[in-house]
């Protein structure tokens, strides 16, 4: 038993590095890269609580919103399951949902599902005719469906991957890919602290498909001769998404009774940017008041986002089901700010 657990870890561990020096193949880059990925949305950081904490989580434990940052996590989330819903008023009135719903299986692991949704309000279809708008509108969203699995190898060593369906939609025009997460977290002997990885959205490149692609031709330019109206569509091209490489550390510094004290930082190497480091605090008052800050996009080039600020109420109801409500402010500078609201039940 103990020899067929270790060739397990050891066949993980061997297929993460080949997924992460496949991963550096596509990081690789002397320019940032900004601008170039599809699904941009699957960058929005989930959960109130890893918001507050500069989403410096991919060490962090018992949670379900581990699902988006490290789903390792979500074997470590105890009780029987939990189920949360995060929403968030996004830049320029879009709107960001997150919903999830983990079960723990005992022995055999922990499973979720997830969703993702993105969308932008109607906006009037304005051309160089019609500045104002030719009585037409257009929208735009996107979603993530996701399914995790999460087991724990060892009482200190996890791993978990999640499995996704992305799509884009454009007006009438659409996109889909599928992707994986991958990750894994080791708990040490030194008080406690966590090392976690992950790589997320290593998957498909996507291109626009739709009828605003479809137009007719004439060839020669001349409608009285040779062939005219021919049908004809736009070359479109194909886009990576977002693909990132997380590392990161969390301890609690301090653990009393009362008051507990947890640090988090986490290296984050992205295919479309530079990379940059995400601090995060967390102060844990009896296990019902959390207060969170944090510091977000340190060393990235060109950066809005800087600081972060968050709290937490745990209620217990009744017998073993429990509900926390978060709140979480991100600082985007010139853009303002986002603040973003969940809840999460917990049996």
């Amino acid at each position: 038993m103990e020899y067929e657990m270790r060739k397990l870890i050891l066949n993980t561990v061997i297929l993460l590095l080949l997924l992460i020096s496949n991963s550096y193949g596509q990081l690789e880059r002397s320019t940032s890269k900004v601008g170039t990925t599809a699904a941009t949305f699957l960058k929005i950081n989930a959960g109130a609580r890893a918001i507050g904490m500069a989403g410096a989580f991919v060490a962090m434990e018992n949670d379900i919103y581990s699902i988006y940052y490290n789903p390792a996590g979500l074997s470590r989330i105890t009780g029987t399951g939990s189920a949360a819903f995060n929403h968030a008023n996004w830049l320029a009135d879009m709107s960001y949902d997150f919903a999830a719903l983990s079960l723990n299986l005992g022995d055999i692991g922990s499973m979720a599902l997830s969703l993702i949704s993105f969308s932008v309000p109607e906006e009037k279809v304005r051309t160089f005719d019609n500045p104002e708008g030719d009585g037409r509108y257009w929208d735009a969203s996107s979603l993530a469906l996701g399914v995790s699995y999460a087991r724990n190898l060892t009482d200190n060593f996890s791993i978990g991957f999640n499995f996704k369906y992305i799509r884009d939609q454009v007006w009438d025009m659409s996109a889909s890919s599928f992707a994986i997460d991958a990750g894994t977290m080791y708990t040490t002997p030194f008080n406690g602290l966590r090392i976690g990885a992950s790589i997320s959205n290593f998957g498909t490149k996507m291109k626009l498909e739709g009828r605003n692609t479809y137009f007719n031709v004439d060839p020669n330019n001349n409608p009285n001769s040779g062939p005219n109206n021919i049908p004809a569509e736009y070359r479109l091209s194909y886009y990576d998404i977002p693909l990132s490489f997380r590392v990161g550390l969390a301890m609690e510094v301090i653990k009393s009774q009362l008051l507990t004290l947890t640090t988090s930082v986490d290296a984050v190497h992205p295919n479309d940017n530079t990379e940059y480091l995400n601090l995060g605090l967390e102060l844990n008052f009896n296990n019902y008041f959390f207060a969170r800050t944090g510091y977000k996009s340190l060393f990235l080039r060109d950066s809005e986002q800087s600081l972060t600020f968050g709290f937490g109420l745990n209620y217990p109801v009744f017998n073993d089901i429990g509900l926390s409500l978060n709140y979480g402010f991100a600082d985007y500078g010139r853009l303002k700010n986002v603040q973003f609201l969940d809840l999460v039940v917990r049996f």
